[in-house]
């Protein structure tokens, strides 16, 4: 085991060594954080436009859980002093990565970012769970119905919390609450199409964020 990684649950040191280089660079106005897990880091592909955008700034780790992205909040987002953050996240929770969480703690999680953002003058974008009834690494859970009642409270924690809630569920759902084959590479992860549907209704939501 490695021991370090087993402290560092949260894998804050996973952008460590570029923190000092690029913490100037990424502070800028108008700038947008994207927190989250696998789904964001692998938006970051030579075909995708999104983050060809200099103020946007990715974050995603894959794996994660929410509770390791809260303990990384401060680190990755607040002291960058973006403007906007996007937090896509958990699926991995579902999927018990970290172990069994019920699923109004995991909107709990992402309800501490959104304090943690607000607290800081940082407007938030919740985005909805992407659509999932199956998981490769973990096929015994069920996910579908749990991703419906996860975005069920997340939906109401951005109302009540004056944040942006962004629906990608209803756009990339099947008629089996899974993934459109389209939109996905393993029915979690997303395609290149996927992806592209994701930039469009991403950078229609900022429309009415600038």
């Amino acid at each position: 085991m490695n021991t370090i990684k087993s402290r560092d649950r949260a894998q804050k040191n996973c952008f460590k060594q570029a923190k000092a280089a690029l913490l100037l660079s990424e502070k800028s106005d108008g700038s947008t954080v994207f927190m989250g897990d696998s789904i964001t880091q692998g938006w970051l592909q030579d075909s995708l436009s999104l983050f060809k955008n200099k103020d946007y700034i990715n974050k995603g780790i894959g794996g994660q859980t929410t509770q390791q992205m809260k303990h990384r909040f401060m680190q990755d987002v607040v002291q960058l002093e973006p403007e906007v953050v996007v937090i896509l996240a958990g699926i991995n929770d579902i999927a018990q990565n970290s172990g069994y969480i019920s699923i109004p703690d995991i909107a709990h999680n992402i309800e501490e970012m959104t304090a943690m953002a607000k607290n800081n003058d940082i407007k938030v974008v919740i985005c909805s769970v992407l659509p999932s009834n199956y998981f490769p690494w973990r096929p015994q859970i069920a996910p579908a119905d749990k991703v419906v009642a996860l975005n069920a409270l997340l939906k109401e924690i951005a109302v009540n919390n004056e944040a942006t809630y962004l629906d990608y569920y209803s756009v990339m759902v099947d008629d089996k609450k899974g993934m459109k084959d389209a939109y996905t590479t393993d029915g979690v992860h997303c395609t290149i199409q996927g992806y592209r549907i994701m930039e469009l209704l991403i950078e229609n939501c900022f429309k009415t964020l600038f």
